[in-house]
C-alpha cells in the first residue's frame, strides 16, 4: 500500500518520520490528533499515479467450484479506508477531469485566432501573465471587440476591465485594523516580514492609538530580526514579546491583556522547509484564531511564488486553517508585476496591501486593482522566451494541475457571483444544507431563512401564479429584484407566505422594504386598494377577457386593441431568445372608476415578424407610460419556470431523494434565477460570466440560458465534491 500512517508524541515528530520514510517531498493525505499525540497519514508524492484501489470482493456465486477460498482479513483502519477513498475521489476527478476535455480526433476544428486575440494574448504572455489565465480572460472577449482593427484601444480596456475584476483587494483599510484580533505574517526568508509587521502596527497606532497594539517575534534564530523589530516597537511606543516557535500564542494571553491588536513576525522558512507546517500548527494550535497573512515577494521567479503559495496552504490546511490573504513585498525591486499577480488571480488569494519600499509607514498602501493592474501591463519584456509558466510548476504531475487549475476557475467564478448577484452567499449555504442529514435540513432552513433577505436589499418582487407547475408537485417560488432590478439568487416559497393578497403584498414590504410588486394576475379590491394606499409600484398580467371601462364602456382588453396598430417596439430576451416587444396603451378605468392603464404586447421574432406570445397588463395611471419597464422586467420572468423544472429534475435523479423538497426546489430555482439574470443583462461583467460559464462545459448551446443552468449545476456540484474531498482530508482536526 503507497499510503502509510505514522504516529508520534507531537507534529515535529512525526514529521520526522514522514521525512525519513518517503522524503521530503511527501504527500501528507490526513491528520488528525489522538490521544497519543498526532497521527498522520501520508505517500510519495509520485505513488499517486501508480495507486490503484483494493480490488472488490467477488461475489460467492460468481466463484467457481471447487475454488480456494481466501483467508479472511483483518477490519481495515479507519483511517487508511478513509485514504483510499480520497485517493479514488481523486482519481475519478481526474477521469472526469480528462473526459469532459474532447480527444483531439473528435474535436471540432479550432479557428484560427484573430487579431486582436492575438494581439491580446501576446501582450499578457510579453508582460509576464501565465497561458493558463490568458486563456480564461480571452475565451470571452464579445465578439464585436475581436473583430476591430489592431488599432483600436477598446479591446487593451476590456482586458483591463477582466484584470481587475479578476484581482480581489481589501475593500477598505477599515475592515482590516478595525477587526480586532492575532494577526500571522508569514513567508520565506528575505520577504519583508518585520518591516512590514512595523508598517501595519503603524498604521494601526494611527488609526487606533498605542495602547491596544502588541508585537510578537518568533524569531529567535536571527538576532537583528529581533532588535529591529525591539527598535520598531520603542518607536512606536508599543511592548514586543518573544515566543519560542514551538510555543501557542496561549502563552502569552495573561501578558496581552488589554491588547485588542496583536501582529506576530514569525520565523522565515523556505517553501520547502517540512518545519513550515510545525510553525503553522503552532500558531493555530492555542485557543486563540490567529489570522494568517502570507507575504509575496514580487521580486521572486514565477515558478519560486507558486511554490511558496502551494506549499504554505497547504501547511495552513494541515493545521485546520485558512490562508486566504496576502500582502505583496517589495514592488520597486520587481522588474514585472504580472507573475505576482497571475498567481494570486489563479488560486484566488485576496491583495491586502502593497509595499514598495523601507520607510515606516509610508512605503505601504492598500492594494488598488487599477493601480495594480496598470503596473503590470506597463512592464512588457517583448523578448520572453516560451519556457513552462508559473501555472505550471515543476515538481507536480500534470493531472495535479489539471485539476488545481479546474478549482481556480471554479473558486474565481464563485466568487465573482457572490459579487454579482445579491443573495448569491445564502444560495450557496442552501446548497450546503443539501449534505446534511435529512432531518437537520428543514431546522437548518428555516433558521436560514428567518435573515433573508439583508435590509435594503429588494426593491421589487416578481410573483408567481398560485398553482402547481404543470406535471409538478410544486409551486414556482416568487422572485425578488435587487436595487438595480436584477434577480435575486434566492426566492421566496410560495407556501412561507401569508394567505391572501393583502397580507403577503404588506407583510414582505414591511419585513423588507419591497416598493414594486409584479402580480401574474389581478388580485381582489382590497389588495388593490391596499397598493394605491400605500403609494406602491405595481403592474398585474391580465387575461385577454378581462373587462376595463373605455370611454364609459365596458369592453374586454381583447376588443380594445382590436384594431389597434402596435408602432413601438423594444428588444427584450424571452425564454432565451433575443425577441422584439411590441406595444400599445390606452387609457381605461376600472369598475370603481379608478384611472389605470391598459396595455397589450406582440412578443415577436425578430427576422420573420411571426408572433411568439401575446399578453396583457394593467398598471395604475399615475405611473405612466415608464412603467413598460416594468412589463419587460415580467416578461423576462416568464422562462424562469421551466428553468427551474430542468433543474429540478437534474437535482432529482442526482440526490436520490435525500434532500429535503423545499431545499431542493430552492436549489433548482435559485441556479434558475441566476441564470436568468446573467441571460438578460447586457453590461461587460456579465457577458464575461455568461463567457466562463459555458465554458465549464465545453460545449456550444443553441440557448445560452440553458447552458448557463447546466453549467451553475455542474458549478455546485463540483464545488460540493471539493469541499468534501478537503472535509475528507482534514478529518479529525479541530
Amino acid at each position: 500500500m503507497s499510503v502509510r500512517r505514522f504516529v508520534g508524541a507531537n507534529s515535529r515528530d512525526v514529521m520526522r518520520q514522514v521525512r525519513e520514510a518517503l522524503g521530503e517531498d511527501a504527500l501528507i493525505v490526513a491528520n488528525r490528533r489522538t490521544e497519543g499525540g498526532v497521527e498522520i497519514l501520508a505517500m510519495a508524492d509520485e505513488a499517486i499515479d501508480h495507486f490503484e484501489p483494493s480490488p472488490e470482493p467477488t461475489p460467492p456465486e460468481l466463484t467457481a467450484p471447487q475454488t480456494p477460498v481466501a483467508p479472511a482479513q483483518p477490519a481495515q483502519d479507519p483511517m487508511q479506508a478513509m485514504s483510499e477513498r480520497l485517493l479514488q475521489e481523486m482519481q475519478d476527478m481526474r477521469a472526469l477531469l480528462a473526459n469532459s476535455q474532447p480527444t483531439n480526433a473528435a474535436a471540432p476544428p479550432q479557428a484560427v485566432p484573430s487579431g486582436t486575440v492575438a494581439r491580446l494574448r501576446q501582450l499578457l504572455w510579453n508582460v509576464g501573465f501565465g497561458s493558463e489565465l490568458a486563456d480564461e480572460l480571452l475565451a470571452g472577449l464579445p465578439e464585436p471587440l475581436a473583430a476591430l482593427s489592431s488599432d483600436s484601444d477598446a479591446p487593451l480596456q476590456w482586458l483591463r476591465q477582466q484584470l481587475m475584476a479578476r484581482l480581489c483587494v481589501l475593500s477598505d483599510e477599515a475592515s482590516f485594523f478595525d477587526q480586532t484580533g492575532i494577526v500571522a505574517l508569514v513567508g520565506p526568508t528575505g520577504v519583508g516580514k518585520t518591516t512590514t509587521t512595523a508598517k501595519l502596527a503603524a498604521r494601526f497606532v494611527m488609526r487606533h492609538g498605542t495602547r491596544p497594539v502588541a508585537l510578537v517575534t518568533t524569531d529567535s534564530f536571527r538576532i537583528g530580526a529581533h532588535e529591529q523589530l525591539r527598535i520598531y516597537a520603542r518607536l512606536l511606543d508599543t511592548p514586543m514579546y518573544a515566543l519560542d516557535a514551538e510555543q501557542p500564542i496561549d502563552d502569552l494571553l495573561g501578558r496581552l491583556q488589554g491588547k485588542q491588536w496583536v501582529i506576530i513576525d514569525t520565523v522565515g522558512m523556505s517553501q520547502r522547509d517540512q518545519r513550515v507546517i510545525e510553525q503553522i500548527a503552532h500558531l493555530q494550535g492555542g485557543r486563540s484564531r490567529v489570522r494568517l497573512v502570507l507575504l509575496l515577494n514580487a521580486a521572486s521567479q514565477p515558478e519560486t511564488l507558486e511554490e511558496v503559495v502551494l506549499r504554505y496552504r497547504q501547511a495552513a490546511r494541515a493545521a485546520g486553517a485558512e490562508l486566504d490573504d496576502c500582502i505583496i513585498t517589495k514592488q520597486d525591486e520587481a522588474g514585472r508585476l504580472a507573475p505576482v499577480l497571475d498567481i494570486v488571480m489563479r488560486h484566488g488569494m485576496r491583495v491586502l496591501f502593497g509595499s514598495n519600499g523601507q520607510q515606516v509607514p509610508e512605503d505601504m498602501a492598500i492594494a488598488s486593482p487599477e493601480a495594480l493592474v496598470d503596473q503590470a501591463l506597463s512592464t512588457a519584456t517583448p523578448q520572453r522566451e516560451q519556457v513552462q509558466s508559473a501555472d505550471a510548476p515543476m515538481g507536480m504531475p500534470r493531472w495535479s494541475r489539471d485539476v488545481l487549475g479546474q478549482g481556480r476557475r471554479l473558486s474565481s467564478l464563485l466568487a465573482r457571483l457572490r459579487q454579482r448577484v445579491t443573495g448569491f452567499t445564502e444560495l450557496e449555504a442552501i446548497w450546503d444544507l443539501a449534505s446534511l442529514p435529512s432531518r437537520l435540513q428543514e431546522e437548518r432552513l428555516d433558521a436560514l431563512l428567518v435573515h433573508y433577505p439583508a435590509v435594503n436589499t429588494t426593491l421589487g418582487m416578481a410573483w408567481s401564479a398560485r398553482r402547481n407547475e404543470r406535471g409538478c408537485d410544486w409551486a414556482m417560488p416568487d422572485i425578488g429584484l435587487d436595487t438595480e432590478g436584477g434577480w435575486l439568487a434566492l426566492p421566496w416559497l410560495q407556501h412561507r407566505h401569508a394567505a391572501g393578497w393583502q397580507p403577503r403584498l404588506a407583510a414582505l414590504t414591511e419585513s423588507s422594504g419591497v416598493a414594486v410588486h409584479l402580480l401574474p394576475r389581478l388580485p381582489e379590491p382590497d389588495a388593490l386598494a391596499w397598493l394605491e394606499a400605500e403609494h406602491l409600484t405595481w403592474v398585474s398580467q391580465v387575461s385577454p377577457s378581462h373587462r376595463v371601462r373605455f370611454h364609459h364602456e365596458r369592453q374586454s382588453i381583447r376588443q380594445l386593441f382590436n384594431d389597434s396598430v402596435l408602432t413601438h417596439q423594444v428588444g427584450v430576451r424571452f425564454r432565451g431568445q433575443s425577441v422584439q416587444l411590441w406595444t400599445a396603451y390606452a387609457e381605461v378605468e376600472d369598475a370603481t372608476g379608478y384611472a389605470l392603464l391598459a396595455w397589450y404586447g406582440e412578443v415577436r421574432d425578430p427576422e420573420s415578424a411571426k408572433v411568439v406570445a401575446r399578453r396583457y397588463w394593467l398598471t395604475p395611471a399615475r405611473l405612466g407610460a415608464e412603467v413598460l419597464s416594468l412589463l419587460l422586467t415580467q416578461l423576462q420572468s416568464d422562462g424562469l419556470a421551466a428553468l427551474t423544472r430542468r433543474a429540478w429534475q437534474q437535482l432529482k435523479e442526482a440526490d436520490s431523494g435525500d434532500v429535503n423538497a423545499e431545499v431542493r426546489l430552492l436549489m433548482a430555482s435559485g441556479v434558475a434565477s441566476v441564470a436568468g439574470h446573467l441571460d438578460v443583462a447586457d453590461d461587460e461583467e456579465a457577458q464575461t460570466l455568461r463567457g466562463d460559464l459555458l465554458n465549464l462545459l465545453g460545449t456550444s448551446r443553441r440557448r445560452r440560458d440553458t447552458g448557463m443552468l447546466d453549467a451553475l449545476v455542474y458549478a455546485f456540484m463540483a464545488r460540493d465534491a471539493i469541499r468534501q474531498m478537503g472535509s475528507v482530508s482534514r478529518e479529525g482536526v479541530t
